[in-house]
């Protein structure tokens, strides 16, 4: 053990003479002090020695690692050093050329409709909470009046994690959470992601984002409806604008109706952007359920209120004329720099 011991100081001492450049010092150290190396063949050799020599070898062994590693670390100051000089005296910058140019970051097109709509409806009184992403069923859709055997379950394929948990499919799972921690009246909005389990196409994705609304008090109507919804499209397509509403059913809200707008391209006339017929269709809305007051600890006999809710995407596609939602998730920079 003692002569290999001596042969691998000697053998590296030999080659760290021949190397040129602080690469082949570091290819030295490798191969001389990685796992596949000499020294660690020795170490592994050490357990066959007798129990009495083994602690006096393994004393030299290890000196034997540090000198090595110190010659190593030597050798390297020592040409790092002089490549840096000669990179100094060889390489020169000429400061006359133009600078690399720097790309201003911009913010992503749903982000900031997010954060307008956000703003709008904070300067009408309405405060801003969050829902998790992942919930119950009860929140995301027994509490909302969706019974296990509800048919209208089909018109949300969920993503479910567990018997018990799932994605929610929409931004209404936060409005139960508020009822059960707040005395009415209640003004507020939830903003966030949403996952449904459909086929991703031109029209409709996996995941995109609603911003949801809730308004709680004593002697709410259809009238108070009305009118944030007028003011509100207003404020958001900068003018006055007409509304419509329609009838249409939602388990959580009776009785429910689907909210258009004049068509913003046309002004009512017919255009390829409202195929022809004048309106825009942005949101659904609704007397909130009294069974759904009921589940947040609400007495529907005394409160009332109004529920609506808006897909951000397709908002951003009427807005900015894009007939793809799929262009919104893409991180396409060519599509996302014209925002």
């Amino acid at each position: 053990m003692d002569h290999k011991v001596g042969e691998v100081r000697e053998q590296f001492k030999q080659e760290l003479n021949r190397v040129k450049d602080s690469k082949q010092v570091e290819q030295l150290k490798v191969r001389f002090l990685g796992k596949k190396g000499p020294l660690q063949m020795l170490m592994t050799e050490l357990r066959e020695v007798s129990s009495d020599l083994r602690p006096l070898l393994g004393k030299k062994l290890n000196e034997l690692k540090v000198e090595l590693e110190f010659l190593c670390e030597q050798a390297l100051t020592g040409y790092k050093e002089a490549e840096l000089v000669r990179q100094i005296e060889t390489e020169k910058i000429d400061i006359t050329l133009p600078g690399r140019r720097q790309f201003q970051g911009r913010m992503h097109p749903i982000s900031h409709l997010m954060q307008e709509i956000t703003a709008i409806l904070r300067g009408m009184g309405f405060t801003v909470q969050y829902g998790p992403d992942i919930d119950t069923d009860w929140y995301n859709y027994e509490g909302l009046n969706f019974p296990p055997d509800h048919p209208a379950r089909e018109m949300q394929d969920t993503f479910y994690i567990d018997a018990r948990r799932l994605l929610r499919s929409h931004t209404s799972n936060t409005q139960l959470r508020v009822m059960e921690k707040t005395t009415p009246p209640i003004r507020c909005i939830a903003p966030g992601t949403v996952y449904r389990n459909e086929n991703i196409s031109s029209r409709s994705h996996v995941f995109f984002h609603q911003v949801e609304g809730l308004y709680i008090d004593r002697n709410v109507s259809f009238a108070d409806l009305f009118s944030t919804m007028q003011e509100f499209w207003n404020k958001l397509l900068k003018r006055e604008i007409q509304t419509r509403f329609r009838p249409s059913y939602f388990p959580f809200v009776e009785p429910g109706l689907e909210v258009d707008v004049q068509c913003t391209q046309c002004n009512g006339k017919g255009c390829r952007l409202c195929k022809h017929s004048g309106w825009l269709e942005v949101c659904g809305a609704g007397m909130v359920h009294p069974e759904v007051l009921r589940n947040g600890g609400i007495d529907p006999e005394v409160y009332a209120g109004y529920a609506w809710g808006m897909g951000v995407e397709r908002l951003a596609m009427l807005r900015y004329d894009v007939n793809d939602i799929r262009l919104f998730a893409e991180n396409d920079l060519r599509f996302l720099r014209q925002f």
